[in-house]
Parts: structure tokens; C-alpha cells; sequence
């Protein structure tokens, strides 16, 4: 899976089916759900769906921060 110190991907099994979570660490107790997707019928759809939203995720997150760091004129 594609790891962050901050962001990580968790698949969980459900009685739909398997669910992709990408949860931020708020803090050393604390997590909070980014994005989230059920209803895959195997482990391997839900963790190849974790990887990709994962790299986007991160993606636009990184240009985020790249746009809101320029200062302002």
C-alpha cells in the first residue's frame, strides 16, 4: 500500500462487501476519514482502488499546498 507519515489507506470487510478507507492521523489518538468507498465484492478490487485514490489523493493534496503557499501579490 502507498504510505504517508499522515495519510494511509485502510480495507475493512463488511456484510455488503469490502470498504477502502483513506484516513488522515489527526493526532497520536486520533483519525479522520478523507474519502471512503464500499461495495467491492474481493480484497483485491478494494486494495487496487486504495492505491489509485491514494496516489491522486496525494496528488492534488501536494498541488493544494503548492498554491496556497505562493504569496499573495
Amino acid at each position: 500500500m502507498t504510505q504517508s507519515k499522515k495519510y494511509d489507506c485502510q480495507i475493512t470487510k463488511g456484510n455488503a462487501g469490502w470498504t477502502t478507507k483513506i484516513i488522515r492521523q489527526v493526532s497520536s489518538k486520533k483519525t479522520v476519514v478523507s474519502k471512503r468507498q464500499d461495495g467491492f465484492s474481493t480484497e483485491s478490487e478494494a486494495q487496487e482502488w486504495g492505491k489509485e485514490e491514494m496516489k491522486g489523493f496525494l496528488k492534488n493534496l501536494n498541488e493544494r499546498n503548492k498554491r496556497r503557499s505562493k504569496p499573495q501579490e
